[in-house]
C-alpha cells in the first residue's frame, strides 16, 4: 500500500485488526473525482465509484460486498452493523461491529473520521464526526454502543483521522456559540485571527476532546489536513475552487477472520 494512505500505529498494533485511512491514491475516477472516490452521493460515474469502493474493501482484506457505509446525516446515531444492516445504507453517522470479514467505513471530506477497536472484546467502530456530529455527540454515542457490546474504555484504541486541520478551517464569529454553551473550555479549540472578526476551529483537537471525555484515553490524531494536502479530497477547497462537486475520502476498519 502506497504511504499515501494513512494508518495509525495505535491501531496497526492490534492484533487481528485492520484498519486505514484512504487517500485518493489508486482509484479509477477522473477529473474532480481523480483518483479514489468512494462517495456513491456524489455525481461521479457509479461504475467507477464501485470499482474504487471494491478497491477500498481489498486494502483491508475484506470482500466488497462485505464492505458497510451509511447514508451519513450529520447526525450522532450509531448502527450495529452486525443485527441492523439491510442491505442498504441507512441514515446514520456510526458503526460497531463484532463480526469477523466486515469492513466498516465512514466517507469524508473535511469531516473527522474516527475509528475505534477494543481488541480483548474484538469490537470495533468507526464515526465520522464533523462539527455538527461532533457537537451533537457521535463520539460519545459510539463509544457507548461498544460498551453496550462488552467494550471497556480503558481498553478502547481511537484515533481520529484526516480532516480538516485547525489552520484551514475559518468560520465565523456566531460558530462557537454552541461550542461555548455546551461548555466555556471549548473556547481552547478556537483562535482569534488578526485584524478579522473571522476564528480558525481547531476540528480534530475538538474530537479528540470528546474521547477523552468518554473516558478513551489511549487515543490520537493522525494531524492530516484535507483542506491543504491534495492527497486527499475536500470539500472546503472544492468550494474554494468553484468546483461543482467533491469526491470522498473513505476510512475502514476490520476484525480479521483468522485471528
Amino acid at each position: 500500500m502506497s504511504d499515501t494512505h494513512v494508518t495509525a500505529e495505535s491501531l496497526a498494533s492490534l492484533p487481528g485488526i485492520r484498519h486505514v485511512f484512504l487517500s485518493r491514491y489508486g482509484g479509477v475516477s477522473d477529473g474532480i473525482y481523480a483518483g479514489l472516490n468512494c462517495g456513491l452521493g456524489s455525481n461521479d460515474d457509479t461504475n467507477k465509484v464501485t470499482e474504487n469502493r471494491s478497491r477500498a474493501a481489498q486494502a483491508v482484506g475484506v470482500a466488497p460486498d462485505r464492505l458497510r457505509t451509511l447514508y451519513q446525516v450529520h447526525s450522532a446515531r450509531v448502527i450495529d452493523a452486525d443485527t441492523d444492516w439491510a442491505g442498504t445504507p441507512l441514515e446514520a453517522d456510526a458503526l460497531v461491529c463484532t463480526t469477523p470479514g466486515t469492513a466498516i467505513g465512514i466517507l469524508a471530506a473535511d469531516c473527522a473520521p474516527v475509528l475505534f477497536a477494543d481488541p480483548e472484546a474484538r469490537i470495533i467502530g468507526a464515526a465520522h464526526a464533523g462539527w455538527h456530529g461532533a457537537l451533537k455527540g457521535v463520539v460519545g454515542a459510539t463509544i457507548d454502543a461498544m460498551l453496550s457490546r462488552g467494550a471497556q474504555a480503558d481498553r478502547i484504541r481511537a484515533t481520529v483521522g484526516p480532516c480538516i486541520g485547525p489552520k484551514s478551517y475559518e468560520v465565523g464569529p456566531e460558530f462557537p456559540a454552541a461550542f461555548l454553551k455546551q461548555d466555556s473550555e471549548n473556547a481552547q479549540f478556537f483562535k482569534q485571527q488578526q485584524e478579522s472578526d473571522r476564528l480558525l476551529f481547531n476540528l480534530p483537537a475538538y474530537v479528540h476532546s470528546r474521547l477523552r471525555l468518554a473516558g478513551v484515553s489511549r487515543s490520537n490524531i493522525t494531524g492530516h489536513d484535507t483542506y491543504s494536502n491534495n492527497n486527499f479530497f475536500s470539500y472546503r477547497r472544492s468550494c474554494h475552487r468553484s468546483e461543482p462537486d467533491y469526491g470522498r475520502n473513505l476510512s475502514l476498519i476490520t476484525l480479521l477472520e483468522d485471528a
